[in-house]
């Protein structure tokens, strides 16, 4: 059977370097593309970083339980996991990454108890979170300020994850993610 490796984060937090790192390692991780009903990003493709729905659709997956876990991060801004994508990595004894808001984190963990690993990554403070986002200049002033808001509510959820990585340091966060990884993989 395979195993689930869960990364939650608060935007712009170096979720996706850490994760971008563990991949250059070698690992052989099956990647959990999410499905979301927000508009793609610069290159992001259809089916490769997500599963880009229109609104309808994503309610239509949730009215039909197709889901393991969704949340509605903003208004009919939708995220979730195809309980799809899922049953085929476990099936196929592959160990599955995912990228997912705290709740759904939460909710894998809780769901598949020692077949996973909940990683948790926090920034060092809210005020550098907010520094990032502006740098990363892929969102509005508007949408930072949403992001920033509900960073704070989402560093809570922390405790509820098997490890909590502060990310001050990008070298010394890639060392414990791997080390953490490496660790589980190995049980």
């Amino acid at each position: 059977m395979g195993k689930l490796i869960i990364f939650s984060a608060p935007s712009g937090s170096g979720k996706s370097t850490l994760i971008n790192h563990l991949l250059s390692k070698g690992f052989d991780f099956s990647f959990s593309i999410s499905a979301t009903s927000r508009s793609p990003r610069g290159t992001e493709k259809n089916g490769v970083e997500y599963y880009f729905l229109s609104v309808d659709e994503f309610k239509k997956n949730i009215e039909n339980n197709n889901f393991i876990e969704y949340e509605e991060v903003y208004p009919n801004c939708f995220y979730g996991t195809l309980k799809s994508e899922v049953d085929k990595a476990l099936e196929a004894n592959k160990t599955l990454l995912f990228d997912v808001d705290v709740k759904g984190g939460v909710n894998i963990k809780n769901m598949y108890k020692e077949k996973a690993l909940a990683i948790f990554i926090q920034p060092p403070s809210v005020d550098e979170l907010k520094k990032r986002l502006i740098e990363r200049n892929t969102d509005s002033a508007e949408m930072i300020e949403k992001r920033v808001a509900k960073a704070a509510w989402e560093i809570e959820f922390a405790p509820q994850f098997d490890v909590v990585v502060i990310n001050d340091s990008l070298e010394k966060a890639k060392e414990e993610v791997e080390s953490v990884v490496r660790n589980f993989l190995q049980q």
